[in-house]
């Protein structure tokens, strides 16, 4: 692992990214404009960007988020959402009934799922449901994960599948720490439960974005001329490590406060998050720059 001061130190090696978006690229309130800018030298020399992200949503809703925030389109080609991948997974039930855990901004995922799939499954209570969707809290402004223990153990009785939606953890909306749908999914999990995870750190979404990069590029891709950038170990360092990519890891993002408790970056600290992740990043750097 090294230390880099900027992108261009690792640019030649690579013909594409594989670029995480929250906490990278944006924080929810507004998008780094230096991040954007190595992404945009990178794609102007030759590279390819894929954003690869674990929204819950489908991709064109993720697009009009950055438009919103101000990111220039120009920063990259193309973007894979964990939503794009739970899409895959609903289909697989069919028109069987589901429940979904989560909030109505997430809804346009089965807006898409008719659109594109013309499946329009119904959404009914828990009870009645044959699988759960979770996308996230119903309120994360206020709810926690432990609030929906009484929904997971009767989950856990009638032995339903849980599909979240994004993986992640928590996530940081500017200086607010809220939490995912990947919460509810751990706490599930650790009851027995069964989860199916649609993004990071799981293969369906880098398998997704190799495709996706290769049509682009017009040609199949060699994995080692791909680096992943991201600033989640438990999701971005873990699962591009366990597709077999390089990582370039970013150290001011989720795990900020652990990482950067003083300002400057703990190195015994960083070097102990990857005991416990038992991954560790090709290079590292504080935020993403060219």
């Amino acid at each position: 692992m090294i230390a880099i001061r900027g992108l261009s130190e690792l640019a030649p090696r690579y013909d594409v990214v594989f670029c995480d978006v929250w906490g990278v690229v944006h924080n929810g309130r507004v998008h780094f404009a230096e991040a954007c800018a190595a992404l945009t030298r990178f794609r102007r020399e030759g590279g390819t960007v894929v954003l690869v992200t674990n929204a819950p949503r489908p991709n064109p809703p993720v697009r009009e988020q950055l438009d919103g925030l101000g990111a220039p389109r120009g920063a990259y080609d193309e973007i894979v959402t964990s939503g794009d991948v739970t899409l895959a997974r609903v289909a697989e039930h069919g028109a069987a009934p589901l429940h979904h855990i989560g909030p109505k901004r997430d809804e346009s995922l089965f807006a898409s799922l008719l659109k594109l799939r013309g499946l329009n499954p119904p959404r009914v209570p828990l009870d009645e449901a044959s699988y759960v969707v979770c996308t996230g809290l119903f309120d994360d402004r206020s709810e926690t994960p432990e609030d929906y223990d009484p929904t997971l153990s009767k989950m856990r009785e009638r032995g339903l599948e849980l599909i979240s939606a994004n993986p992640d953890i928590v996530v940081h909306v500017g200086e607010t720490e809220i939490y995912c749908s990947g919460a509810i999914a751990a706490r599930y999990a650790a009851q027995g439960g069964q989860v199916t995870q649609a993004g990071k750190p799981f293969r369906p979404i880098y398998e997704e974005a190799m495709t996706l990069a290769a049509a682009i590029r017009g040609a199949e891709l060699d994995p080692k001329r791909v680096l992943a950038i991201g600033d989640g170990m438990r999701t971005d360092v873990k699962g591009a490590r366990d597709f077999g990519l390089d990582c370039l890891f970013v150290t001011t993002g989720v795990h900020r406060g652990e990482l950067h408790p003083a300002g400057e970056l703990d190195a015994s600290a960083m070097e102990k998050l990857f005991e416990v992740v038992g991954a560790a990043p090709t290079a590292v750097m504080p935020s993403l720059v060219w």
